[in-house]
């Protein structure tokens, strides 16, 4: 059975914050809450959790993984970043936008894409997430809680508790997120494409 925490969702408690960290040291995976519904997540160096997400998700290996990071000189260290990304992720970050980009070294090839070489990225204002970073000390490997046949992350801690009590770890619970997911920007070709509009508006790219 998953541990479910509730976390307090604008002062988070160190207490319970670092309870999360050591389960994701341990190598748990995690269900928690962000600015855009629920996300699955584990440590990068942690080989079963990503395999773990995929089952649950019922995707390939071409899917596109997303690195959480704490700002945007953790996302600097991860992804390669051009004058035009750049000015681009720095006017919309944090917000609940994931950016596609090719990787640097420091992203283990099991979490890129398996022919572009890239991964998305994205930093988030969420205080809970914003909190495990901090402590954690590195990116989180996560991936959006939709389920197989779905279109909308999940936003009940409660409901991901009881949905996947043997699937993942730890539940954090706090509060209730909103219910449309990250939009998702392709930056890696030097031009952007919007491959899915979500929370965050796209019109800046469309031009």
């Amino acid at each position: 059975m998953a541990r479910y925490l509730d976390v307090h969702p604008v002062d988070p408690q160190p207490r319970l914050v670092d309870q999360v960290v050591q389960q994701l040291r341990d190598d748990a995976l995690i269900a928690y809450p962000t600015d855009s519904g629920y996300a699955l997540g584990c440590q990068l160096g942690n080989r079963e959790g990503r395999d773990r997400i995929l089952a649950i998700r019922e995707l390939d290996d071409r899917h596109h993984f997303t690195l959480m990071c704490k700002d945007f000189a953790q996302l600097g260290q991860m992804v390669v970043v051009d004058n035009a990304a750049f000015r681009a992720i720095k006017a919309t970050t944090p917000g609940p936008y994931t950016f596609i980009l090719t990787a640097t070294r420091e992203v283990p090839r099991r979490l890129m894409h398996p022919k572009k070489k890239t991964v998305g990225v994205r930093i988030t204002d969420h205080p809970v997430v914003c909190a495990i970073l901090d402590r954690l000390g590195e990116p989180l490997l996560t991936s959006t809680l939709i389920m197989p046949g779905e279109t909308e992350p999940r936003t009940q801690g409660w409901e991901v508790k009881e949905e996947l009590d043997h699937l993942v770890d730890v539940v954090v619970e706090s509060g209730e997120p909103s219910a449309e997911p990250t939009s998702v920007v392709d930056f890696s070709s030097g031009v952007p494409e919007v491959l899915r509009q979500g929370a965050g508006d796209t019109s800046r790219f469309d031009d």
